[in-house]
């Protein structure tokens, strides 16, 4: 009995454990972490830190303007182009409404500011003038007669100030800073000319709209004589010279430098012309046999070629201009920092048509080599020679010490000619026996 008993009692606290056990819910989750007495697992909501109200990166980076530099047609380059003279024209924006049509005649005015100048001027008509902003300049001068659109206009220049006017309120508003519009040529080369050397001027913040072709800017008086001098000075050329450009970082397969001297029997002594060294790097002056195309057939036999950056970018003839590799390449490239300088001319050259050029290798730590080269239309230039170790900042790094950094820039000049002397072709391409006589001219 007492057996039987212990039998039943046993079966019933088996019975019932066996109950709990399957009372037991199933885990929710196979991974669970617990941080900063935060549950996180697979279905978790990822929790990111709050940041600050700036503008992204990949926004920040946005240009309409990179796909017109960074990208080079070299089956349909033109050494020499022809482009018709246009008239680049300033037109100052916000000058408000028309302003009476008065006569001024006899006026004197003696070391005074604009604001008291032009109080005096308007003493007795309903135009009362307002400085938008402290004006301190003083003026002097007279005007013995003219009309008051005028009168105005010579003295707010004076004292290095614009001038808007409020028909409707009868106000004249002074102020140091004013906007204009500049009507750009139909020529894209010219425009990025005209661009970057705003850019060189320090104006940064230029709105260009590449549908009209027509670029607003803001600045003072001498951001308006700025812009004035390189307009006229760009009106004048009759040249512009264009580089486009090729970057290669190249990796040899074996532990030794590319053999440079096997161009010689590769493409014969007559196709390279001239050799330039430099404090860092070698340029070579060579023929238009060697072009991106055989440069890299000819690489590619002792290394591993990478084009790492293209672009294009122009200057008026006598001026300087910059190329970017990190503008037109990826920016984790250890060349990023890499700057292209170039300035020249095009004309006589101890009686000869040669592009005078003067190229810089630069970086954000100073200046890392510089070429003077004297070239002939036609003629492309290869820079050898330049270690990619230039570019690494760290101690040690993974890159071959033999691996080096190859440009390939192919000049070209634009020809700027006036349609209406008959100068202009329509063709817009020197080619053939139109090439060697515009050259023996």
């Amino acid at each position: 009995m007492n057996f039987y008993k212990s039998v039943f009692i046993g079966l019933l606290l088996l019975g019932t454990i066996s109950g709990c056990t399957q009372k037991q819910p199933e885990p929710l989750y196979d991974n669970v972490v617990v941080i900063d007495q935060l549950v996180i697992d697979e279905n978790s909501v990822p929790i990111f830190p709050k940041m600050a109200a700036l503008t992204t990166d990949t926004a920040r980076r946005f240009s309409i303007e990179l796909p017109k530099r960074c990208e080079v047609d070299w089956n349909n380059q033109n050494v020499v182009s022809v482009v018709p003279y246009e008239t680049i024209e300033i037109v100052r924006l916000g000058i408000g409404d028309e302003l009476p049509s008065l006569q001024v005649s006899d006026y004197e005015f003696r070391d005074l500011t604009v604001k008291r100048a032009l109080d005096k001027l308007l003493d007795g008509t309903d135009i009362s003038v307002v400085e938008d902003e402290p004006l301190y300049e003083k003026i002097s001068g007279s005007i013995s007669s003219g009309a008051l659109s005028d009168a105005i206009e010579l003295m707010t220049k004076m004292g290095r100030a614009y001038y808007s006017y409020d028909a409707a309120n009868g106000e004249l508003h002074l102020t140091h800073r004013a906007k204009w519009l500049i009507k750009m040529p139909q020529n894209e080369t010219i425009i990025m000319a005209l661009l970057d050397a705003m850019h060189g001027a320090d104006m940064r913040n230029l709105l260009v709209d590449w549908d009209d072709k027509t670029v607003i800017f803001e600045g003072n008086y001498q951001t308006e004589r700025e812009v004035a001098k390189i307009i006229a000075d760009i009106s004048a050329k009759k040249f512009m010279l264009a580089w486009d450009i090729d970057v290669y970082r190249v990796y040899p397969r074996t532990d030794n430098p590319i053999v440079w001297m096997n161009l010689l029997p590769a493409f014969g002594d007559k196709n390279i012309k001239m050799s330039i060294p430099g404090v860092v790097g070698r340029a070579l002056v060579v023929s238009p046999e060697i072009n991106t195309k055989t440069l890299q057939e000819f690489m590619a036999q002792q290394a591993n070629v990478v084009l790492i950056s293209q672009g294009t970018f122009a200057i008026p003839n006598g001026w300087q201009s910059r190329f970017d590799i990190g503008q037109c390449g990826r920016e984790e490239r250890l060349e990023t920092d890499l700057i292209i300088g170039a300035s020249g001319t095009y004309g006589d050259f101890a009686g000869r048509n040669k592009i005078d050029a003067k190229i810089v290798l630069r970086t954000s730590q100073g200046e890392l080599s510089s070429f003077t080269i004297p070239s002939s239309v036609g003629d492309n230039y290869v820079f050898i020679g330049i270690p990619t170790h230039s570019f690494v900042t760290t101690p040690e790094t993974l890159i071959s010490p033999y691996a080096e950094l190859v440009v390939f820039m192919s000049p070209r000049v634009i020809s700027i000619a006036d349609s209406a002397t008959g100068d202009f072709d329509a063709s817009n391409e020197l080619i053939g026996d139109a090439l060697r006589d515009f050259l023996q001219d």
